[in-house]
C-alpha cells in the first residue's frame, strides 16, 4: 500500500508542477499539460502499448524503448563490440563484424525499418544501415538480435538505407558519397562525370529473411540521401533524394548549393528486375562480406564474395528518371497510398510535393526538359502535385498518421509541423527542443500508420537535462497526434545519436518473443548438455575447457594445469531452461569481455594467461542468492611444468584428456 501510495503522490506532485509550467490553457499553448504525466505512466506491471526502435546514431548500436513511457529497455548490438553481451568478443560474434577491410569494431547507424507485408508491418525483422562502412543489418524480433549483416560493396556512406518494400521483396542502400567506379587512384577535382553512385537492390528471402544483394545501379555522380518506396499504385517504384548534382567536390555548403533545383530519382525496380532476371547486366568482380548467424549453432560464419551484378541506367530505358525538386532535399517520403511525394529542400521556401499519377502521365506523354548523364529530367510543373506555403525553416522528414495529415520536421526553425495532404495547408506547429532532425509515427511510413503518438529526435539537447560535462545528451519528445492539434507528452534522453526510429504496436511483437535457447535443439559444435559430460581437453598449447553453469555453480570450478602461453577456450554452456536466468562468464586478465549467456544457449571466451598464479572465474550477472558463491578457480604454472592438467566435478578431481 505504500507503495502504491507514493506512486500516486509522485504522479500528483508531477502533475501539479507540470501543470503550472505552461502559462495559460495548456491544451492549447502546447506545454506539457497537467495530465501528462498520468497519460505516460505505465504502472509497474504493465506494458507500454509500443515498440520504437531508435538508431544508435554513432555508437553502431540500435535501442529499443517502449511508448508511451520512453523507457529504455535494451540496447540491440549491430555493428560495433557490445562487452555486455560479448558480442564482437565472444568466438561466436565475432565473424559478425568482418567486412572486407577486416575486422570493423564501430559504425554509424542511421536508418531502421520494420519489415511488412501488403504495405503493413508484419513484425517479423527490423532492418537498419551501417553509414561509414557500408552495410546493411536485420535484426531477427522473436530474439531482439542481429541475425545477418550484409556489406555494400562500391558504395561509401550508406545512407538512404534501409528502408524495405511494401513485401519486404527488397531492402534498399543507396550511397551518400560518389566514388570512382571502379574504385582507383584518380585526382579528386576530376570527380564530376567520373564518381558513380550505387544504388543497391538487397532481395530478402520471405520465408527466413536472408539477404542477397540482387543487383546494383550505377548512377550519375551525385550525392544520395533518402528514399522511400512506392506503395498502392507506386508499388514497383523507389525514390530518392539527391543533392550536390553540381558534382562538386570541395566546400559543399557553397559548391553543392547553386543549382535552383536538384532531384527526386524515380527508380521503377521491378522493370530492372524483369531485365535482371532476363539475363541483364554485367558481372563484375568486388569483394565484400556477408556474415550470418545461426541460431542452432549460436554462432556466426563469415563469407568474402566476389562479385556483384551491376545495371548501367542507359540499358534499361524507361525505368529511371529525374523529378527536379527544391533545393538540396534531405528527405524523400510516400503517404500511405503511395501517391505523395514529399521533397524536403533543406533550402527551400516551401514544402514540395510530388504526384505518382502525374509523374506517370509527365512520362507516356515525354514532357522532359532533357536529361543528366542519360536519364530524362521530368518538367517539374507537370510532376508537382502541391507545395506548404510558408511551412518553416530547414525542413528535414515527413511521416504521415493515416487520417490525411503529414507531419514534417524543422531543422533551423526548430519545430514539428503538422499540414493536410491535399489542401496542403497548416493545421499546428509545436517547438520542440533544440534542433530537430527526423521523426516518427508508429507505421508512419506504410500503408497503416497507427497515428497515436509522434517521436521527434533532436540534435541539439543543451540545458534540457543535468549538465554531464562537454558532452550533453541526446533527446526524444513525444507528441500525441490523435487530436487536431499536437500535445507534447514527454522529453527522455536517448543513447547516440538518433536519427531515425521504427515503431510497432507491442502486440505485434510480445507473443513471437523468444524466451529461451531449447537446450535439446542446441547445435552449437562445443554445447555440452549435462555437467557429467563437462570435461578439459589440451590439445598442444590449446586448452578446450567445456564448462556448464546453472545455479550456482560452475563444472569444473577448478582447473590445474594450464601454462603460461597457452590458448584456454572456454565454451560455456547455460544449462538453465527457465525464462530470465542468463548467466555470465569472466576471468581476470582475459582480453575480450565478458560472456552473457542465455538459458540453453553456448558461447566461447579465449584466455591466454601471462603470469603464474591462481585466478578466479565467476559469473557476471546476479542469478540467485547464492550468486556470489557461483564461481571458480584456475591455475597457472610456468611453461614447460610438469604439473597435470586436472579438474574438479563434484567435487571431485578428474585427469584432462
Amino acid at each position: 500500500m505504500k507503495t502504491i501510495f507514493k506512486s500516486l503522490l509522485v504522479i500528483t506532485v508531477l502533475s501539479m508542477v507540470l501543470g503550472s509550467c505552461g502559462k495559460g490553457d495548456s491544451k492549447k499553448n502546447g506545454a506539457l499539460s497537467g495530465n501528462a504525466a498520468e497519460r505516460v505512466y505505465v504502472a509497474p506491471g504493465e506494458y507500454d502499448e509500443f515498440y520504437a526502435f531508435l538508431s544508435g546514431g554513432f555508437s553502431g548500436q540500435l535501442a529499443v524503448y517502449g511508448l508511451p513511457s520512453g523507457r529504455l529497455f535494451k540496447v540491440i548490438p549491430v555493428f560495433s563490440v557490445d562487452p555486455e553481451k560479448a558480442y564482437g568478443f565472444s568466438e561466436e560474434t565475432k565473424p559478425m563484424l568482418n567486412t572486407s577491410h577486416g575486422f570493423i569494431p564501430w559504425d554509424d547507424s542511421h536508418h531502421p525499418d520494420i519489415s511488412q507485408t501488403t504495405g503493413e508491418l508484419d513484425g517479423r525483422w527490423i532492418f537498419i544501415n551501417g553509414n561509414n562502412t557500408p552495410r546493411i543489418a536485420r535484426i531477427d524480433l522473436t530474439s531482439f538480435e542481429t541475425a545477418e549483416i550484409i556489406e555494400i560493396p562500391n558504395s561509401a556512406g550508406n545512407h538512404s538505407s534501409s528502408y524495405v518494400t511494401e513485401n519486404t521483396e527488397y531492402v534498399v542502400a543507396g550511397t551518400r558519397f560518389s566514388i570512382p567506379y571502379p574504385q582507383k587512384d584518380m585526382p579528386i577535382n576530376e570527380y564530376k562525370g567520373n564518381f558513380k553512385g550505387a544504388l543497391t537492390f538487397i532481395a530478402v528471402d520471405p520465408k527466413n529473411g536472408s539477404m542477397d544483394i540482387k543487383f546494383q545501379l550505377m548512377m550519375p555522380g551525385f550525392n544520395y540521401d533518402l528514399s522511400h518506396p512506392g506503395r498502392g499504385a507506386s508499388h514497383g517504384w523507389f525514390f530518392f533524394t539527391t543533392y550536390n548534382t553540381e558534382e562538386a567536390n570541395s566546400l559543399l555548403e557553397v559548391n553543392a548549393s547553386q543549382n535552383d533545383k536538384d532531384y527526386i530519382a524515380a527508380i521503377n525496380w521491378k522493370k530492372i528486375e524483369e531485365y535482371v532476371n532476363n539475363g541483364g547486366g554485367k558481372k563484375t568482380p568486388t569483394k565484400y562480406a556477408h556474415n550470418v548467424y545461426n541460431e542452432e549453432t549460436h554462432s556466426a560464419t563469415s563469407t568474402i564474395k566476389e562479385e556483384v551484378l551491376i545495371i548501367n541506367p542507359s540499358d534499361v530505358p524507361g525505368a529511371i528518371y529525374f523529378m527536379p525538386t527544391p533545393k538540396s532535399p534531405h528527405g524523400c517520403d510516400v503517404d500511405p497510398t503511395g501517391e505523395y511525394i514529399v521533397g524536403s529542400g533543406k533550402l527551400a521556401a516551401e514544402l514540395t510535393v510530388h504526384s505518382f499519377s502525374k509523374m506517370i502521365k509527365a512520362i507516356d506523354e515525354k514532357k522532359f526538359d532533357g536529361d543528366a548523364y542519360g536519364i530524362p529530367i521530368l518538367q517539374y510543373e507537370a510532376t508537382l502535385a502541391g507545395a506548404v506555403k510558408q511551412p518553416g525553416l530547414g525542413p528535414l522528414h515527413t511521416e504521415f498518421d493515416g487520417k490525411g495529415n503529414a507531419y514534417t520536421t524543422f531543422f533551423i526553425s526548430s519545430e514539428v509541423v503538422k499540414w493536410k495532404l491535399g489542401t496542403w495547408e497548416v493545421i499546428d506547429r509545436k517547438p520542440v527542443f533544440y534542433s530537430v532532425g527526423h521523426l516518427m509515427i508508429p507505421g508512419g511510413n506504410s500503408r497503416k500508420p497507427f497515428g497515436k503518438y509522434l517521436v521527434a529526435m533532436n540534435k541539439i539537447t543543451k540545458d534540457r537535462y543535468l549538465s554531464t560535462g562537454p558532452e550533453v545528451t541526446q533527446s526524444a519528445q513525444l507528441f500525441d497526434i490523435t487530436g487536431e492539434k499536437m500535445e507534447m507528452l514527454l522529453d527522455f534522453p536517448t543513447i547516440g545519436e538518433p536519427h531515425y526510429a521504427a515503431g510497432i504496436p507491442a502486440s505485434m511483437i510480445m507473443p513471437k518473443s523468444k524466451k529461451i535457447y531449447k537446450l535439446e535443439e542446441n547445435k552449437h559444435p562445443y554445447a555440452t548438455k549435462s555437467e557429467a559430460t563437462s570435461k578439459v581437453v589440451r590439445k598442444g598449447n590449446e586448452v578446450h575447457v567445456y564448462m556448464t553453469m546453472i545455479r550456482s555453480h560452475f563444472a569444473p570450478d577448478n582447473i590445474e594445469g594450464i601454462q603460461v602461453g597457452d590458448k584456454v577456450f572456454f565454451h560455456v554452456t547455460n544449462l538453465e531452461q527457465d525464462y530470465d536466468v542468463p548467466h555470465g562468464f569472466a576471468v581476470i586478465g582475459a582480453n575480450t569481455s565478458e560472456l552473457l549467456i542465455m538459458p540453453g544457449q553456448t558461447k566461447t571466451n579465449i584466455w591466454e594467461p601471462k603470469q603464474v598464479g591462481v585466478w578466479p572465474f565467476y559469473c557476471t550477472d546476479f542469478c540467485s542468492a547464492l550468486h556470489q558463491e557461483m564461481q571458480g578457480y584456475i591455475r597457472v604454472s610456468p611453461k614447460g611444468s610438469n604439473v597435470p592438467l586436472t579438474y574438479t566435478l563434484d567435487g571431485d578431481a578428474v585427469d584432462a584428456e
